[in-house]
């Protein structure tokens, strides 16, 4: 890398923490996420300079942004208040994936004549809850505990059941048969690296007493661990995510001091606001209006369809469930404000823009998927994103209704 390069790598990324910094203000002083403000920045970018020539990647998004996040959110998470939601979660984050993936797959097929194949592939590049786009938006909401656990753990497991399922789809066509297997193989092959590797770190963390050491530990597992899985073809985010519950529930209460914790918490922390920050601004200058306006009709029914197929996942199914005696028993019960949160909080983001640019060049109709899968994510972000904290405030007056096992039935502070 020469020197003139360097430097305009240097300026971008100067630039890039005004524009943070701006929008974070901007956003903090009109009560809007600032994901939402960083994804219009860069929709403006693109559009004033147009010369800027940013080539976004999926291995930038998916290899160097997302592994980070997703440990940062999975380190967070308490396991004794993410226990009493896994049931909740694993419906979520499989059968409901794949319910809204083939939903959105027959709507295309059906409304706009997609072929069924290459609706399929927008449905399962869609059908997941954005972990970055969530966790970003549900901190920023003052709701219950066990509420921000469910919404954000769902996140974070159907992330990589997405992306599964969409390599599963873009590799055979026999779904229903070897494509079951290969994404009962892979999920549950990644689960076990998680586990693995993550038990390995947190055993060396222990032994150690050295903050710099700790926390380089921390981030060679959230990399390392993604780059092994998925060099092995199985869920790089996956591993990823259960390494990171493993380590920041383990590893913390087995040796890591008061000192480490509140040293790996606060870089941890800000390491996962400027990746956020990263993404949402790249979200922003991939996305073109020309591709956005020739694909507007698609993109009306994707949405229509995400929102249906939703709906669906939560109401019917996970609602549905829960009013059986089994279903209250496994937590599946949730109070109806709760559910109405959950179904305005799912969001579609970086997961989605990766995947939309990692379909092959040759790919039929490859620019007219692209525009439905940044339409449709760029609605989730813009729409949803800006609004759930008023469904939050709305969802208050019938929180304590009903509450799931151990929990709080109570909005603090909303």
């Amino acid at each position: 890398m020469d020197g003139p390069t360097t430097i305009a790598l240097a300026d971008i990324f100067v630039v890039l923490l005004v524009a943070l910094a701006v929008v974070a203000l901007v956003s903090r002083r009109f009560a809007v996420p600032y994901t939402a403000g960083l994804v219009v920045v860069g929709l403006l970018a693109a559009l004033v300079v147009p010369h800027l020539n940013i080539v976004v990647t999926p291995e930038l998004v998916l290899a160097v942004l997302v592994p980070g996040l997703v440990f940062e959110a999975a380190f967070r998470l308490d396991f004794d208040e993410l226990r009493p939601t896994l049931p909740a979660v694993s419906l979520l984050a499989i059968p409901g994936v794949l319910l809204v993936a083939g939903l959105v797959a027959l709507v295309l097929h059906v409304a706009v004549g997609l072929p069924l194949e290459s609706a399929f592939l927008v449905g399962a590049m869609v059908s997941a809850t954005d972990p970055v786009a969530v966790v970003a938006t549900m901190r920023q909401l003052r709701a219950p505990d066990r509420l921000t656990t469910l919404i954000e753990a769902e996140s974070l497991f159907n992330d990589g059941t997405g992306i599964v399922l969409f390599t599963v789809a873009l590799g055979t066509s026999d779904l229903i048969g070897e494509g079951l297997v290969t994404f009962v193989l892979t999920v549950g092959v990644s689960v076990a690296i998680g586990l693995v590797l993550g038990g390995v770190a947190a055993w060396i963390g222990g032994t150690i007493d050295d903050v710099n050491l700790e926390l380089t530990l921390t981030l060679i597992a959230a990399y390392g661990v993604y780059l092994l899985a998925d060099s092995l073809h199985e869920s790089g985010i996956i591993a990823a995510v259960v390494a990171g519950i493993v380590i920041g529930n383990y590893g913390r209460r087995g040796g890591m001091s008061a000192r480490s914790r509140v040293a790996i918490d606060t870089v941890w922390s800000y390491i996962a606001f400027l990746l956020t920050a990263i993404v949402f601004l790249l979200i922003g200058l991939t996305m073109t209006t020309t591709d956005l306006l020739a694909a507007a009709l698609p993109i009306a029914w994707g949405v229509l369809a995400v929102i249906a197929g939703r709906a669906l996942v939560v109401y019917g199914l996970l609602g549905g469930l829960g009013r059986l005696r089994a279903g209250e028993r496994l937590g599946l019960r949730l109070p109806i404000g709760w559910s109405h949160v959950l179904f305005w909080s799912g969001l579609r983001g970086a997961i989605a823009i990766a995947l939309a640019l990692s379909l092959p060049a040759d790919f039929p109709q490859r620019t007219l998927l692209q525009g439905i899968v940044f339409g449709i994510v760029l609605f989730t972000l813009l729409v949803q994103g800006t609004t759930a904290a008023r469904i939050v405030r709305l969802a208050e007056p019938q929180a304590g209704e009903m509450a799931m096992p151990g929990a709080s039935p109570s909005l603090p502070g909303a």
